[in-house]
């Protein structure tokens, strides 16, 4: 039987495997598109070893949050068409939800634990679904926030590009203002990027560089020596206002800082509020991404 790109196209769908892995099920199934889902199924671990070795840059990050226990997770694979596939949204959906249930302590203690309603653990699980999806994939990083007395919350930005969680501390969690400032804050980090909580995180080394910069261009400008270290002082400030989340201008409300913003909530709600902690996942950040010639690649499969 002639096996179509309309065919590989749609057992692409179904699965999520690589063009050519379809069109060689189907091949192999005589264009029966169950018995291709099958085939692609029971690859299994060798056909997942051949795969392990790929640049995975692309899929989702995903978050999860239960009152004061919040969870980020990213899990990668190679390409974007795979971050839509429900099979693999259901995998990294059901790492988060382990996470959150489990609070293990790094990811090798994460990958012993049992993936739900599949009698495999999480790295088996892994491995099933490199064979079924026909590309590499890889736990990248999770953290699970205990936040105690308060709240942690989840944002998710871009179907999964970007996701923030946010710990907030106070003795009246169960209020829900506490609960919509946090999620406004998990927007504002996604938004801003901020690379520190506060300026006491900031390594003095880096804050000493930049004042060495600061310095030489004030000279270089012909500002008088006996300025210049009033001028850094002002600079330095402004740069821990770009860097530090709690000195950032507010997105929603930039006539205020965050921890303006923070402390304003804490007089409404008659409690301290303390921002104590933030995440940031970005999806791919420091993996090298594969350059893929697509054309290429369907090119092949008229072969």
């Amino acid at each position: 039987m002639k096996i179509t790109a309309s065919m590989v196209s749609e057992l692409r769908t179904k699965t999520g495997a690589g063009m050519m892995d379809c069109k060689k099920a189907l091949g192999e199934a005589d264009g029966n598109m169950d018995q291709a889902v099958d085939i692609l199924r029971k690859k299994g671990l060798s056909a997942a070893a051949k795969k392990a070795d790929r640049a995975a840059a692309e899929g989702l990050v995903v978050g999860v949050s239960q009152g004061s226990c919040g969870v980020l997770v990213e899990v990668n694979a190679e390409t974007d068409f795979v971050a839509k596939n429900a099979t693999f949204q259901d995998f990294a959906n059901g790492v988060a939800n382990v996470v959150l249930s489990s609070r293990p302590a790094d990811l090798e203690a994460l990958k012993a634990l049992s993936f739900p309603d599949t009698g495999r653990t999480i790295a088996e699980e892994q491995t099933h679904q490199i064979a079924t999806i026909g590309e590499n994939i890889n736990l990248r990083r999770f953290v699970c926030y205990e936040a105690g007395e308060g709240v942690a919350s989840v944002y998710i930005h871009g179907a999964g590009k970007i996701g923030v969680l946010v710990e907030l501390k106070t003795a009246k969690a169960d209020d829900e203002r506490v609960a919509a400032l946090g999620r406004n804050l998990a927007m504002h980090i996604a938004a801003a990027n901020p690379a520190y909580l506060c300026r006491e995180e900031v390594p003095s080394d880096i804050v000493e560089k930049e004042k060495e910069i600061m310095r030489s261009k004030a000279l270089e400008s012909g500002k008088p020596e006996n300025i210049v270290d009033k001028i850094i002082v002002g600079q330095i400030n402004k740069y821990f206002g770009d860097v530090c989340l709690l000195e950032q201008a507010y997105v929603i409300d930039p006539d205020q800082t965050v921890s303006k913003v923070v402390e304003a909530l804490g007089k409404e709600i008659g409690a301290d509020v303390n921002l104590t902690r933030y995440a940031r996942f970005q999806l791919g950040e420091g993996v090298e991404k594969r350059a893929d010639d697509f054309a290429a690649e369907v090119a092949s499969m008229t072969k």
